[in-house]
């Protein structure tokens, strides 16, 4: 058989420094995790089209709020995890690598918002409302799978 090389391989920007790998059983923990998360999506209305046009309308403060809190308690939490100096539950330190900032991100954010207000669905509460039963939903997911592959194939000619 013969080695063969990537003659330009894709490099990671915040590459997961994780040593041990996990095995099946452990990997449910991501399963039972991400169906509590969906529930409370469902619950919390955050999955609902239309409080998501409410946002984008600037009709209601519903969503803001959500996605406030989010990132309050994510900066909360990355500062414990950075001054506590918090580890896995392997026991495996946790390593946040600083990114750079480039003007495809303004791009990226622009036509992710600009999706999102149209269907009504970003990445996390997609699989939600298709598990929900809103089979429409699908062709988001169908979307965002292509988006994503186009993003891969283009990568390498998008501006910096």
């Amino acid at each position: 058989m013969k080695n063969t090389q990537i003659e330009h391989p894709i490099e990671c920007e915040a590459p997961n420094e994780q040593v041990k790998s996990e095995s099946f059983t452990s990997n449910l923990k991501y399963a039972i995790v991400g169906t509590i998360f969906g529930i409370v999506f469902v619950k919390a209305e955050i999955i609902s089209w239309f409080r998501i046009q409410e946002m984008f309308r600037l009709q209601s403060f519903f969503m803001y709020g959500v996605i406030g809190t989010a990132v309050v308690v994510g900066m909360i939490l990355v500062f414990l995890i950075k001054k506590l100096n918090i580890k896995t539950l392997d026991g495996e330190k946790v390593v946040l690598h600083d990114k750079t900032f480039n003007k495809g991100q303004i791009y990226g954010g622009l036509i992710f918002g600009l999706g999102w207000a149209i269907t009504g669905a970003c990445p996390g509460p997609l699989f939600a409302q298709i598990g929900s039963g809103f089979l429409a939903v699908f062709v988001t997911f169908l979307s965002a799978l292509a988006g994503t592959w186009t993003y891969g194939y283009l990568r390498n000619k998008l501006p910096h």
